[in-house]
């Protein structure tokens, strides 16, 4: 049995608290869907008070650490080696429209590194958390990526770009040339979900461009310590910014890296 340390007990107990909010606000978007209005002002309301609740839980905890926090910026610290890089609802556009999956993702990033992770999801109550070099876990069970070495079994997750964002034609050439050497291609909506599951074996891999780092940060610690790989499509390792992203299990990163330049190469030559 995993035991907790007080940095994760904190980030817990901050996650928990604004869960319980965000899973009572979601019981009240479906009622909203009839209304002409639409959820979205709603949403964008429990999505910043969820956030509140992590900044005053956490603030309480650790009061010199600094904030990223995906609605209000960066919140300077008097340590100016930690803060928390915080996602109070990644998964927005999903409960918006009452679709239950989506999270809360809190990071804690020390000198420059991430040195402690957790993802929450509330309707379901799971925990995934990782420590640096303690291992990653759900709940008290650690988390080990999947074992699969045949492509042909493999089950991949992505994200789409949406409206308003670039690279929509690399995208869809890089499913083109995915899907046929795999099981499967899930897009579920939820980018530190996506890596939480990966951590946890449930994906064989997840790639994904355009994210933020408060989308990434935990999610990449939680497929680390259950021994992942996480680089940029290109095998480098700078990928906290969200840019661009790949988790995979290790055996599996060298043809997934190689299928995505394929992918990108096929566009630069139809651009030239």
């Amino acid at each position: 049995m995993a035991l907790q340390s007080a940095i994760i007990n904190v980030m817990q107990k901050a996650a928990e608290k604004a869960g319980r909010k965000l899973a009572r606000d979601f019981g009240e978007v479906e009622q909203l869907q009839v209304s002409r209005k639409g959820p979205a002002d709603f949403v964008s309301a429990a999505d910043t008070r969820a956030e509140k609740i992590i900044f005053e839980e956490l603030s309480k905890a650790r009061p010199d650490f600094g904030f990223l926090l995906e609605e209000n910026g960066e919140v300077k610290g008097r340590d100016e080696t930690s803060r928390w890089i915080v996602d109070p609802l990644d998964g927005t556009t999903n409960f918006l429209h009452g679709i239950p999956h989506f999270c809360i993702s809190i990071a804690l990033e020390q000198n420059g590194e991430i040195t402690a992770a957790l993802v929450y999801q509330p309707l379901t109550d799971e925990i995934f958390w990782a420590e640096k070099g303690r291992g990653a876990y759900l709940g008290n069970r650690r988390l080990r990526v999947s074992a699969r070495k045949n492509m042909a079994d493999s089950l991949l997750a992505t994200g789409i770009p949406f409206k308003g964002r670039a690279g929509h034609a690399e995208f869809i050439s890089a499913l083109e040339t995915v899907m046929p050497e795999v099981a499967g291609v899930r897009r579920f909506g939820s980018a530190a979900l996506d890596l939480a599951w990966v951590a946890a074996g449930r994906y064989d891999g997840f790639w994904e461009t355009n994210l933020q780092m408060w989308d990434v940060a935990a999610g990449i610690l939680l497929v680390t310590e259950a021994a992942g790989t996480v680089t940029t499509f290109d095998g480098k390792k700078d990928r906290l910014d969200g840019k661009e992203i790949l988790a995979t299990n290790s055996t599996l990163h060298g043809p997934v890296t190689r299928l995505l330049a394929t992918a990108r190469k096929k566009v630069r030559k139809t651009e030239s």
